[in-house]
């Protein structure tokens, strides 16, 4: 049946019994004289809850069990030679779990022949639109047929209980409903309950990113001295193919952290002045009319790709550069450089700083403002030692906002700022940030165990560790201002 259609019988359900106990509860207050504790909607929600919620828990939990326990099953299956080495494991199992795809494909007769040996699974498969680096051998086969086994079984079982749950759920429910029932109670009670649960999702996955990537970086730092990774002056990780052993190289940091730094400060010089300056025209000075049209215009810049701003900065503002500043002031020869990859992504997130500093300069009292003009300043006044102090919080925000996004941004600065690692306050040299190095060293033949690979994750968790620096910074600026206006 599949997920999806279980939910649709278990949202079926539920929607009857919306409709049920409210039914129920208005025929029982009728026979008894008892008026109801709660109003009619509560019991129809009542019956709902107990009907979808239960029903929906055992499905999510079904669901993740559920390839633990066939791959458990795959795994018992398999050679110990095929189960030895980690790589060579997950390699495995993708290949039975895209044969295991093609077995249901196949007729009958053409299953038979298969396992007799009579026909290659390899070009049988391509036949049927699945493609196999090589042929498969028996074991392969196998444990393909035990995956589709014990998959199918499986579905069945969740099938089965989800709707039996979900059934049970609505009888219990709908025999439980009386009159004197505190139904409000125990709605707002999971209502509560899912908000909890939604709030936590933020906090959840940040915890999990965090554990993730700290586990990878001490495994890591196993390897690689924390000292040479946070001090070393030279980027050179050697890169050697899967399984052919090779140099680790070298891991330092700095020229990736001077890169970022470089490129987001040149980045944040354009934004926050442009982004502030439009902030206060549009919140401040702009007519009704000016401000329908240019705010939408301004905020389309956030919702260009950042692709299309890096071949932006590789066709029009690299060159662009490199013949009127850089040649002309000897100081490079290449488009690709700090300030081309500073410019283009301080356009790109000008919106960030003047959308909510406006939406912020906006929200401001306007008696704060009636008070100033009253006492005799003028608008400007107003604004520089009124509007703008009481606005800060919010302005902060916003700027570190737009600071996070350039830290974080990758396509513009591979294509307008190269790769090179290099510390240099020379800003018409190429350099490259942290993000970008990320991104490089988790692709390509490499083992996921090697220095290679895993200083990926240093990388990561040092990038986190910055940005929530700059938040607690944030944090203590915002509440430093915001005490002269509470």
């Amino acid at each position: 049946m599949g997920s999806f259609w279980l939910l649709v019988v278990v949202a079926a359900l539920a929607a009857i019994g919306l409709v049920a106990g409210r039914i129920r509860v208005g025929t029982l207050a009728k026979s008894s004289g008892t008026p109801p504790h709660s109003r009619p909607a509560y019991y129809g929600s009542y019956l709902a809850i107990w009907t979808a919620l239960p029903a929906v828990v055992l499905l999510v939990v079904l669901a993740i069990v559920r390839p633990i326990i066939v791959d458990t099953a795959v795994r018992q299956q398999l050679p110990e030679a095929a189960t030895a080495d980690g790589a060579n494991l997950s390699l495995t199992m993708g290949v039975i779990e895209e044969v295991s795809r093609g077995l249901k494909v196949l007729s009958t007769e053409e299953l038979d022949n298969l396992k007799l040996g009579l026909v290659a699974a390899r070009p049988l498969f391509a036949s049927k639109g699945i493609a196999l680096a090589s042929d498969v051998p028996p074991y392969m086969i196998a444990a393909a047929q035990t995956r589709n086994s014990v998959d199918g079984t499986l579905g069945v079982i969740l099938e089965t209980a989800v709707i039996a749950l979900a059934g049970f759920g609505f009888v219990f429910a709908f025999l439980k409903i009386r009159p004197r029932l505190r139904a409000r109670g125990s709605v707002e009670t999971v209502i509560l309950g899912v908000l909890i649960a939604a709030s936590s999702v933020a906090i959840l996955t940040t915890i999990g990113i965090v554990a993730s990537m700290l586990f990878e970086a001490l495994h890591f730092f196993s390897q690689v001295s924390p000292a040479s990774f946070f001090f070393g002056t030279v980027w050179d990780p050697r890169f050697a193919a899967a399984g052919s052993g090779g140099s680790q190289g070298q891991f330092g940091l700095l020229p990736l952290a001077w890169g970022t730094l470089y490129i987001s400060a040149l980045a944040l010089l354009v934004a926050v002045p442009i982004g502030l300056f439009a902030a206060i025209y549009m919140a401040e000075y702009a007519s009704s009319t000016v401000r329908s049209v240019a705010k939408p215009l301004l905020e389309i810049l956030a919702g260009i790709p950042t692709i299309v701003y890096g071949f932006f900065a590789l066709v029009t503002v690299g060159p662009a550069i490199r013949d009127f500043l850089a040649i002309p002031l000897g100081l490079g020869q290449s488009g690709n450089n700090v300030v081309t990859a500073g410019l283009v992504m301080g356009i790109m997130i000008i919106p960030y700083v003047s959308s909510l500093s406006d939406d912020i300069i906006t929200a401001v009292p306007r008696a704060l403002r009636d008070g100033s003009l009253g006492l005799g300043a003028t608008k400007s006044e107003t604004i520089k030692r009124v509007v703008l102090p009481a606005a800060l919080p919010g302005i902060v925000g916003a700027i570190l906002l737009a600071a996070s996004r350039a830290i974080g941004e990758t396509m513009i600065v591979v294509l307008a700022a190269g790769v090179a690692a290099r510390i240099s306050a020379n800003p018409f040299e190429e350099m490259t940030t942290i993000t970008v190095k990320i991104v490089n060293q988790l692709t390509g033949d490499l083992e996921f165990t090697s220095p290679q690979t895993l200083v990926a994750f240093a990388l990561g968790i040092t990038l986190f560790t910055v940005t929530l620096g700059l938040n607690i910074i944030a944090l203590h600026i915002v509440r430093k201002y915001r005490e002269q206006y509470e």
